[in-house]
């Protein structure tokens, strides 16, 4: 068959395709994914599984007059390739690329920027009401929201606003049981229940209508008034969670079959108030390795890695292993270590319990949940809820360790403050992928955290230069009973350290001199610490400055005697961060000067993330634009010892 997506650059080129023609459009679009995706890497699963959504959705739909919102990324690729943008996915999550999620910035049909789950009804909402006052063009809007991300809080507070104000939306319910993990809680269970029961294919109305129509009994179901229908309609009708949100409820579509995806969803689009239209689709569809794998197979193939895939398939492992070339062993994860640091302080305390949100493999817990099942709790996306669920269990006297990546943990601010911070709670914060992340972008990069954390009354934060550090971090955390611990530590490879056999608890808010010297004192904190060691090392071999170098270890309580040693016997004091500077651990240290009279005549430099939003890219490359490396900071040194008096920027 001629392909037909060569002749897609936009979603009006569908009008007036068969569907038979879109249904080929779908599996083209699927296999340019597998092909494409397979080859550089990046999000696979739910995009695959999304192709015939897409097609149908845009076959009927006027983008972007009317609005289609994805919430997050995993399932917008298709989108994306029907949009204009086909040429350029062998870019997506390359520096200066195709965005990984949707991004206003790089198209109109990107109506939402999206990287955090359980948004898209909540935006869908907002819109239509905008359009029904007036503001903007009118015109029909669809969200398309995961099961899984339906666990998420902000997701139930849309349903019930938008049933509430009767907004003629549609939500389009992507259903694969899946997240990233298999999805847990009492909704994947509603949903699994209605998923599986082939005769569950009917709105409510329908079944209302029927009963009313039984030959004998219709007329006295009528009679009997309006608590005996609806416990009737709540033993046949399924989507009966909507429905009494006052949501109608279409389902279960074949998520695969373009004919009744157009069919619901345009009988959706015509309807004069909120329809949900709830999909079953599979992820990883038209890949074997995913669709035939069952759970496991989905959730191994949520993501693809580089030259993953060759001909449609799992790339063929060497027939014989290849040698590594001679040299020192590969330095563990960072997540890998905490994870394993875990579950080693579980077997020694039987308080610690570890919690998730919907992310055990990211954040390391896969190894309790796989070591210790009963010590570990996987809350679904949900971190508000995840916060308060450690706050319970801290309450009762147990040691919760919540992981989460630090930008997600944004989400819980608001449980840190009232919940844990004010009633000093035992809560250990595990912020994971703290710093520039890579190829998610800047909707993941956790650049954030020490300037919401350290404002927080009875918080201890504390970040690690190395492998060897975390260990001992996490083990300061769990036995500290004064109150909630943030600990955070980058993404990817660590130092390099010999791991401790034995943790030891650290003295909290004391630092660590690493190397003596003079003129200038490198603070670093956290990852800051090995990027000062490197630019001391330049600086000395360029320079002829022989700078001091000293870890922090302790954002709050900082330590003020190094603060103190430091600004006295030096010329200039330059901090280390990889977080933004407004608000962060440079600015924790050049207030504790300003507050002890302790200036002088030091000068201080703070070098950490600037004040916008960093692009995507490898963190390598990203570091480099930003000037986060041992070269740049040396450099930008270098200058400050030469330059005049007040000419530091």
């Amino acid at each position: 068959m001629t392909p037909l997506i060569d002749n897609i650059d936009g979603p009006e080129d569908l009008k007036g395709l068969t569907d038979d023609q879109l249904a080929q459009v779908a599996q083209e679009v699927r296999g340019q994914i597998i092909e494409t995706i397979g080859e550089i890497g990046g999000h696979f699963g739910a995009n695959l599984g999304a192709c015939e959504l897409a097609v149908a959705i845009h076959s009927l739909l006027d983008s972007p007059r009317d609005k289609v919102l994805w919430d997050v990324g995993h399932q917008a690729y298709p989108h994306k390739l029907l949009t204009g943008r086909r040429a350029e996915l062998h870019t997506i999550r390359k520096y200066g690329g195709l965005a990984p999620f949707c991004s206003v910035a790089e198209s109109p049909h990107d109506i939402m920027g999206a990287g955090h789950a359980s948004t898209s009804v909540s935006y869908a909402v907002g819109l239509k009401e905008a359009m029904r006052r007036g503001y903007g063009e009118d015109g029909k809007v669809v969200a398309v929201i995961g099961d899984g991300a339906l666990t998420g809080g902000v997701a139930f507070e849309a349903l019930h606003n938008a049933g509430g104000l009767d907004e003629p939306i549609v939500i389009v319910v992507n259903d694969n049981g899946m997240s990233i993990s298999p999805n847990v809680g009492a909704l994947s269970r509603y949903f699994n229940r209605i998923r599986m029961n082939p005769k569950l294919h009917k709105a409510r109305a329908d079944v209302e209508e029927g009963l009313t129509r039984l030959p004998g009994i219709g007329e006295r179901i009528e009679r009997l008034g309006p608590i005996v229908k609806e416990s009737l309609k709540a033993y046949w009708a399924p989507g009966l969670f909507f429905e009494e949100l006052d949501l109608a409820y279409m389902g279960v579509i074949d998520g695969h079959d373009i004919p009744a995806l157009r069919e619901t969803i345009g009988e959706a689009l015509e309807a004069d108030r909120p329809v949900v239209v709830h999909c079953k689709t599979i992820k990883g569809k038209g890949f074997a390795a995913a669709e035939d794998g069952g759970l496991e197979g989905m959730e191994r193939w949520h993501a693809a890695k580089p030259a993953s895939i060759l001909n449609g398939a799992p790339a063929p492992k060497p027939a014989t292993p290849v040698e590594p070339p001679p040299g020192p062993a590969k330095a563990p994860q960072y997540t890998a270590v905490f994870g394993n640091a875990l579950l080693e302080e579980a077997r020694r305390d039987r308080r610690v319990i570890g919690i998730t949100a919907a992310m055990n493999t990211g954040t390391g817990l896969d190894i309790l949940q796989r070591e210790l099942p009963e010590r570990y709790y996987d809350v679904g996306i949900a971190e508000q809820h995840a916060v308060l669920f450690a706050s319970g269990l801290a309450l009762q006297g147990a040691k919760p360790v919540l992981a989460i990546y630090s930008t997600f943990l944004q989400r819980g601010f608001d449980q840190m403050v009232h919940d844990v911070c004010l009633q000093k709670l035992n809560v250990v914060f595990a912020m994971d992928r703290a710093g520039l992340v890579g190829d998610d972008g800047p909707t993941h990069h956790g650049a954030f955290d020490i300037s919401y954390t350290r404002s927080l009354p009875h918080m201890t934060l504390m970040a690690p230069r190395d492998e060897a550090e975390l260990v001992h971090m996490l083990h300061t955390a769990l036995v500290y009973d004064d109150g909630p611990v943030g600990i955070r530590y980058p993404r990817g490879e660590a130092e390099g350290a010999p791991l401790p056999a034995i943790p030891e608890p650290l003295e909290i808010g004391r630092g660590e001199v690493l190397r003596e010297g003079e003129r200038v004192a490198f603070l670093g904190y956290g990852y800051g610490v090995p990027v000062a060691l490197g630019a001391a090392r330049r600086l000395s071999e360029a320079h002829g400055v022989d700078p001091t170098v000293a870890d922090a270890r302790f954002a709050k309580p900082l330590d003020g005697e190094l603060i103190a040693s430091l600004a006295s016997e030096h010329d200039l004091l330059v901090t280390v961060e990889e977080n933004v500077l407004a608000g962060g651990f440079g600015s924790a240290v050049l207030e504790h000067l300003a507050d002890n009279d302790l200036m002088g005549d030091v000068r201080v430099l703070r070098i950490g993330l600037p004040d916008r939003y960093v692009t995507h890219g490898t963190p390598a490359l990203l570091r480099e634009e930003v000037g986060l490396t041992p070269e740049a900071v040396a450099e930008r040194v270098a200058e400050a010892v030469l330059a005049p008096r007040g000419a530091l920027a």
